[in-house]
């Protein structure tokens, strides 16, 4: 199965409050969300990255076989970190372990390094969360380093982990595969 990521639309705001909703989605996603997460919440959502500077902002959705099934964004940070993104991303559960998450991850990387000034995009994942851990390593992010004791998450401490792909990284990884693919 394969996935593609698309800008939102209003349209969508039923299938995103029902992911969002999950228990299993609220557990590995930051806290200040609403919970439950109603359609209302939706739509603000998708109004508000819909209506954000594209050069700042670039959320998708996260589509297969004409379903959004999660989402996936990329905030510009700013001051001296202006030329990096935060990604952030979940996944319906009954789309879990399919590898669509490495899809969404790779396009929004080639979008994103394609489309804008941007030099780095960076992801802080929780400790006990592997499954993200995977995907990122699997996309070619780099372990940047491990901050001990640093959220507090569903009613304990744990560690986040910090990746990061720089622009560079991500050439040198393409024209590899590219390299690997013609031999």
């Amino acid at each position: 199965m394969e996935c593609q990521i698309r800008r939102w639309k209003e349209e969508d705001a039923s299938h995103l409050a029902s992911i969002i909703s999950d228990p299993r989605v609220q557990e590995g996603i930051r806290d200040g969300i609403p919970n439950p997460y109603t359609e209302e919440d939706a739509l603000e959502y998708i109004r508000s990255v819909s209506n954000a500077d594209r050069n700042q902002v670039f959320s998708f959705a996260i589509t297969a076989y004409g379903n959004v099934i999660g989402s996936i964004s990329a905030f510009r940070l700013d001051n001296v970190n202006k030329f990096t993104a935060e990604l952030g991303y979940y996944l319906a559960p009954s789309q879990w372990n399919k590898g669509l998450m490495t899809q969404a991850v790779n396009q929004l990387c080639s979008y994103v390094f394609n489309n804008s000034d941007l030099r780095r995009i960076t992801a802080e994942v929780f400790s006990f969360n592997h499954a993200s851990c995977r995907v990122l390593e699997k996309c070619g992010f780099h372990l940047d380093g491990i901050l001990y004791d640093n959220v507090y998450k569903n009613g304990m401490m744990c560690d986040s982990v910090i990746y990061g792909m720089t622009k560079k990284g991500y050439e040198h990884r393409i024209m590899n595969n590219w390299h690997n693919d013609m031999l």
